[in-house]
């Protein structure tokens, strides 16, 4: 079947650069899409063309109320659209208007399994967040800890990073502790100041509404309504992790991201996230979401890199051991 679609003058921005939006419909939905100067002829069967057609009315709905969809975030969306017939831009556009209440940023999943993180942070008490960088594990929980602050279904946020780097004992490192700990916690200070104004944010903090501290300081509390976020979690220990894990108190929720692949601690056998996947997984009311490559929303080489980093890794377990060299076999050194 063929169907043309009149091309209103404010709708280019749906075709996306290069027309990859255009292309990604094609590719999964399986029709095909030609570009005329006053229409689109597109040419599938009718299911598929009733979609394409739902894709562009649902667009001009939103540009005439007041929506203004980012390339990145539309590819994003339509991908979501194109793989659930049950999705719908309209229906992604308005829970994601629901969910960002207050917040400068629409809080949009733009893959599926950043769709499936989020339903399950909403849903669930405790949720990890496993994957590769730039998949938006930390950036999401801090949007939806942020959106349950703004809607006081919590009264505060608490963001927790492991400070490996200084052996999480930070008291050589020169100045006040909110100093001492700051560089390590940046990645969660970046993700407040893009969703909220800074000066609200330094506020929270003043507060603390938002508290952001080194996991060291969570030993002994009960966190009650709040909003736990536990950043890098490969790079605890197994105490670590139990001892985190078992802070949650009444009317609190807990994300917990990690990337296995990029643990730091001396022996990455001990990590407690690779520990906590493998005891926890099938308990009632914990969640894992497991990230891939596909689901990076940073750079596009981003994804190449983590793919090559990927193949190199298991190209290296494959290659024999090597036997390590006897004294008869190693060359002795010519006197001088």
């Amino acid at each position: 079947m063929k169907k043309a679609l009149e091309i209103t003058p404010n709708l280019e921005p749906l075709f996306g650069t290069r027309d990859e939006n255009l292309r990604l419909m094609e590719d999964a939905l399986h029709v095909r899409i030609d570009l005329k100067s006053d229409a689109l002829h597109v040419e599938g069967s009718q299911e598929s063309l009733a979609r394409v057609e739902r894709v562009f009315s649902d667009y001009e709905y939103l540009r005439r109320n007041g929506a203004n969809l980012h390339n990145g975030e539309l590819h994003g969306m339509l991908k979501l659209v194109v793989a659930d017939p049950a999705v719908t831009l309209r229906s992604l556009a308005e829970s994601g208007k629901q969910r960002s209440a207050g917040i400068k940023r629409m809080v949009q999943p733009r893959s599926l399994n950043q769709r499936h993180y989020v339903e399950a942070i909403e849903q669930t008490d405790m949720v990890f967040g496993i994957g590769p960088a730039g998949t938006g594990k930390t950036y999401l929980a801090v949007a939806m800890a942020a959106a349950a602050l703004l809607a006081k279904k919590v009264s505060r946020i608490v963001l927790v990073r492991p400070a490996v780097e200084a052996g999480e004992r930070l008291g050589f490192l020169p100045g006040s502790l909110q100093e001492k700990v700051d560089p390590y916690l940046r990645p969660l200070y970046d993700a407040l100041y893009d969703l909220l104004e800074p000066e609200r944010v330094d506020k929270m903090l003043e507060r603390n509404v938002i508290e952001v501290a080194p996991l060291a300081f969570m030993r002994g509390r009960t966190l009650n309504d709040a909003f736990i976020i536990m950043d890098e979690a490969q790079n605890t220990t197994s105490e670590q992790m139990k001892m985190l894990l078992t802070r949650l108190g009444n009317n609190a929720k807990a994300v917990i991201t990690g990337d296995v692949t990029q643990i730091d601690l001396p022996n990455p056998r001990k990590s407690g996230l690779v520990e906590a996947m493998n005891i926890l997984d099938g308990v009632d009311g914990i969640r894992f979401i497991r990230f891939e490559d596909g689901d990076v929303v940073r750079h596009h080489l981003v994804q190449r890199i983590i793919r090559a980093y990927d193949g190199f890794g298991r190209a290296q377990q494959e290659l024999p051991l090597s036997m390590p060299e006897t004294d008869e076999a190693r060359p002795v050194a010519k006197p001088q």
